[in-house]
């Protein structure tokens, strides 16, 4: 078993893609196969090296390692040696109408109440036409003759499928200026490479049906591939997410704090009646079932990762946190802080709290309150009783108690309502910031 993701280098990697590349990670590591990183940079005017550089980051920090890696751009004689044997064949037919030539075809058929598919007019140009053509300065874009019928398979995720060739045009494999479509190079490099399964999303299945046409013609035996066609993500409105895509990079996300196994979890699970958790890469691919896929379109629920991000990091030991913290953090200030953290990049506003300086928020009607405070704090050195001693001391002395008598203490100690808890995070203070924070508190 051999699988492969073929991204394109024209843009960064988002949940939508990631999504094809964790599908195909995991089936392939659940049944002991190959993984393969295939670059698709046949669109010369569009790809670009940072893309390429930013994908393999991208899936290294998921961890999604690759057994091989391939680009297309090195392999145009491959292609060639493929385009000759369709012309020779005759299934690979040169087409010299221009862009405007075709529009106005297509809305002649639409007026006509026809299907708007190209009508293979260029079958029958003669050699002496196709010479006065080419004469003319005329260079012709070339063209795959489908065969009549259906191309049908079992797809693993959507069952039976079919697509009938009589209503697509005859897809144009080679533009003018003889740049290579994806179409091909895709069937060309999946047959060369010993790709056994294509799992993608299901906007390629009428594209399937073409490239299985075009396998055939260049020799391949009939389910020469297993298919598996991903219903699409919406988001969780049920909109179309490729709107929101840019919000959803996989770079995006990384800078905002989400964990990648939160990510690889998520998207496991996209999709299926099994319910999200948070996984190792070693459990995913011991859970991993395609056939859980749903055939409906999935919802990527921004709540749901989070959710699962959250309870990652509150799971996550100070040995492997490490490389998320300040580099002075200490084991105590992670486990002080992790159950109130939700993304990593929350986790330097927590160390200001208790390592650095806030602004704490006025509380005109409470500051008689912090000078009481002040006043009763205890004198260092402190340890595990100094808070229990000195909210006791205030309790007597304001007359307060509960959220009156913590919530002001909170507010003037941390500018946050909620959060860790305070016995713990004032041994992280330490006597001279938390007066200084009193201080700060009467005086604003």
């Amino acid at each position: 078993m051999k699988l492969r993701f073929a991204p394109s280098p024209t843009g960064y990697l988002h949940v939508g893609n990631a999504r094809q590349a964790v599908a195909n990670f995991l089936f392939a590591r659940r049944h002991g196969g190959k993984f393969l990183l295939r670059i698709d940079d046949t669109d010369v005017a569009r790809s670009k090296p940072e893309y390429e550089d930013a994908i393999r980051k991208d899936l290294a920090w998921l961890g999604l390692d690759w057994d091989e890696e391939a680009r297309q751009s090195s392999r145009m004689e491959r292609y060639a040696a493929a385009i000759d044997k369709l012309k020779a064949s005759g299934r690979l037919y040169p087409c010299f109408e221009t862009e405007y030539e075709l529009n106005a075809k297509r809305e002649m058929r639409i007026r006509a109440g026809k299907a708007p598919i190209y009508d293979r007019a260029m079958l029958k140009l003669t050699p002496d036409q196709r010479a006065r053509a080419e004469a003319n300065g005329k260079t012709p874009h070339w063209r795959f003759k489908l065969t009549d019928g259906s191309r049908k398979w079992q797809d693993l995720v959507m069952d039976d499928c079919s697509v009938k060739l009589t209503a697509i045009s005859d897809p144009v494999l080679i533009r003018a200026d003889g740049t290579i479509l994806y179409t091909l190079a895709s069937v060309v490099d999946d047959l060369e490479m010993g790709i056994t399964h294509i799992v993608r999303g299901e906007d390629h299945v009428t594209n399937t049906g073409v490239q299985i046409d075009i396998a055939e013609a260049l020799g391949a035996k009939p389910d020469r591939f297993t298919f598996a066609h991903l219903p699409l993500l919406l988001d969780s409105d049920g909109g179309k997410l490729s709107k929101r895509f840019d919000a959803l990079g996989l770079k995006s996300l990384r800078q905002d704090g989400i964990e990648p196994m939160s990510i690889v979890s998520y998207l496991a699970r996209v999709g299926t009646s099994d319910d999200p958790e948070v996984m190792t890469m070693e459990e995913a691919i011991a859970a991993y079932e395609i056939s859980h896929v749903s055939k409906s379109a999935a919802r990527f629920d921004m709540r749901q990762l989070l959710a699962l991000n959250r309870k990652a990091l509150h799971n996550l030991p100070f040995s492997v946190a490490k490389e998320h913290l300040p580099a002075e953090a200490t084991e105590e200030f992670w486990n002080a802080v992790r159950g109130n953290v939700d993304l990593t990049a929350e986790i330097p506003h927590w160390w200001d709290v208790t390592q650095g300086t806030i602004v704490p928020p006025s509380q005109p009607e409470d500051r008689e309150f912090l000078k009481q405070a002040l006043e009763t704090l205890p004198a260092e050195p402190w340890g595990e009783d100094t808070w229990k001693d000195w909210t006791t001391a205030l309790k007597e002395k304001s007359g307060r108690k509960g959220k009156t008598l913590f919530m002001p203490l909170r507010l003037a100690l941390t500018g946050e309502d909620n959060g860790p808890e305070l016995h713990v995070l004032l041994g992280l203070m330490g006597h001279a910031r938390t007066v200084s924070r009193l201080q700060d508190a009467i005086g604003a």
